[in-house]
């Protein structure tokens, strides 16, 4: 029998898991065990629906193959597992850096923003390597070696300072979040994809990043002094400066 009270339940669980999907999971490596875990629900239910149908040879069928796939499925991803579980366990994080971001000043970003692009615009010239990453409010568990906490405000001399080339910080990655400079000397994930040659270290340890979160990387070549953003897996390279600046202010304000 019909009841509307039943049907409103299920539009408001189906909401609440399109909103967690798209917030949480959609662009992230663990979108792939989440398009697994559905096609493997899939198979069971179609599984239930042979057997009630009398086709019991078809059911068992799929039955024993649902079951051989759950296990295939926790060896095939364990990282994306490891990781998914990481980011359950930060959700009370998660809401607390949503509402100390609200109230971040926009002229500050702004402020913020311009010291990045000094700094940026003077380690492309030079061909400073840099790394430095844009964390997403959701991805604070993703780096597991976040190097050395500094807890600092953005500034131009900073960053150089950082990534000077004597300096015991400038080979790891800077990360901000909230518009402070977190930390500096982290430990990206390399990626494990085929890329081209030209890429180095701090090119895949930035792709690599943006593969498993929604956090953007920023990298300063050392041999060209090309500036490129990695985002979603893919990688970037920005010749317009002001494009840059309008995509720092854009993830900044996240």
């Amino acid at each position: 029998m019909f009841s509307w009270i039943g049907f409103i339940q299920i539009v408001i669980i189906v909401l609440i898991l399109s909103f967690f999907y798209k917030v949480f999971i959609k662009n992230t490596s663990s979108e792939k065990l989440v398009h697994g875990l559905f096609g493997l629900g899939v198979l069971w239910v179609l599984s239930f629906v042979m057997n009630w149908l009398h086709l019991d040879l078809l059911g068992g069928f799929l039955h024993w193959t649902a079951l051989f796939l759950s296990v295939g499925l926790v060896v095939i991803f364990q990282p994306e597992l490891r990781k998914f579980m990481a980011l359950m366990g930060n959700v009370r994080g998660i809401f607390n850096t949503i509402s100390t971001r609200a109230s971040t000043d926009k002229d500050e970003i702004n402020k913020s923003v311009d010291q990045i692009m000094i700094a940026i615009e003077y380690m492309s010239i030079k061909r400073t390597g840099a790394l430095i990453v844009f964390q997403d409010k959701f991805d604070t568990e993703v780096i597991e070696k976040k190097g050395t906490f500094l807890d600092a405000k953005i500034s131009s001399e900073l960053l150089l300072t950082i990534f000077f080339n004597k300096t015991p910080l400038h080979d790891g990655a800077v990360i901000i979040d909230n518009n402070r400079i977190v930390s500096a000397g982290a430990i990206l994930p390399l990626s494990q994809n085929e890329l081209k040659w030209k890429y180095g270290t701090r090119h895949r340890a930035a792709i690599g990043l943006s593969e498993v979160s929604k956090s953007v990387a920023l990298v300063v070549s050392e041999e060209t002094g090309d500036i490129s953003i990695a985002e979603h897996g893919n990688i970037k390279k920005y010749e317009d400066l002001k494009k840059l600046k309008l995509k720092l202010e854009k993830l900044m304000k996240k």
